[in-house]
């Protein structure tokens, strides 16, 4: 989100995050990068819960458990995403970047109305399920809070799309409703271009600001990958989907491999912004 305990004021390396275990619990709401840097490698012969669709699967009490505290986890995260983009709205330099931004809030609103429908339509109290996470998630949001539009940037484009590489890693293991779902509201809203663009003119313009820039898309990247790891470590049906008690989960060493992939896309990011990782 793979067990262990991170410690918010350090910053630990890919491996060091994979044995670790939070005091918080807390997720980041993702977006899709264009490049779809980390999205898993296509299996197009899905075997068992993966071959599946929601009547079927759901008949599996863990799975059923498992799929609720993961759309849980988006809805709330979505929800956040409205919120927080709104908010970083205030500190655009110019009226159309404001308008760009309130236009990528719209999506993400529309998004969490998506999954808020799934989940009443399969007869859970869509509060109920975002309720585990809303406290975390919150804090994490006000403990990365941007300092200037150009953080706030940062984080749009790195953070939280380390939590959206994550969130299509397991979607692959999903009953194919599910999956559907889960993969149409990770779609991009226009932050992985825009962003893109705003920060590298910045460099342009002012070189000394890429070393700012790059230690806090450092920060930004141990604790969103921290944030990815707990969405399952603190969630048990979920956990147990991920390692492989239900359906075509990972195996611990697909974990590894899983967390690597998400550090090489992380690179590609900030290639894409100029920064160095």
């Amino acid at each position: 989100m793979c067990v262990g305990k991170i410690y918010r004021n350090s910053v630990t390396t890919v491996t060091d995050r994979a044995l670790t275990y939070c005091e918080e619990r807390a997720i980041v709401r993702s977006m899709e990068t264009p490049d779809n840097a980390t999205a898993p490698e296509e299996n197009t012969g899905h075997t068992g819960i993966a071959a599946q669709g929601w009547d079927t699967a759901s008949a599996e009490p863990a799975y059923r458990a498992a799929v609720v505290d993961l759309l849980g986890a988006l809805a709330y995260g979505e929800l956040a995403a409205f919120e927080r983009l709104a908010e970083d709205a205030k500190l655009a330099p110019t009226l159309s970047d404001k308008a760009e931004l309130a236009k990528m809030a719209s999506a993400e609103f529309h998004h969490f109305e998506q999954l808020n429908s799934r989940l009443s339509a399969i007869g859970e109290e869509p509060t109920g399920a975002m309720e585990p996470f809303a406290k975390a998630l919150d804090d994490f949001h006000r403990q990365t809070a941007p300092s200037d539009w150009l953080e706030g940037l940062v984080k749009a484009y790195v953070g939280d799309s380390i939590a959206s590489d994550f969130y299509r890693e397991v979607a692959a293991r999903l009953d194919s409703d599910t999956r559907e779902l889960v993969l149409a509201v990770l779609d991009d809203t226009g932050h992985g271009n825009f962003a893109v663009e705003k920060v590298r003119a910045a460099i342009e313009a002012d070189p000394r600001c890429g070393g700012r820039l790059a230690l806090w898309a450092r920060r930004l990247m141990g604790e969103a990958l921290s944030q990815a790891q707990r969405v399952v470590a603190d969630r048990d049906a979920l956990s147990t989907m991920l390692v492989g008690g239900v359906a075509d989960g990972f195996d611990l060493a697909e974990v590894g491999r899983m967390f690597s992939r998400i550090t090489e896309a992380h690179t590609k990011r900030m290639a894409a912004l100029g920064l160095a990782a």
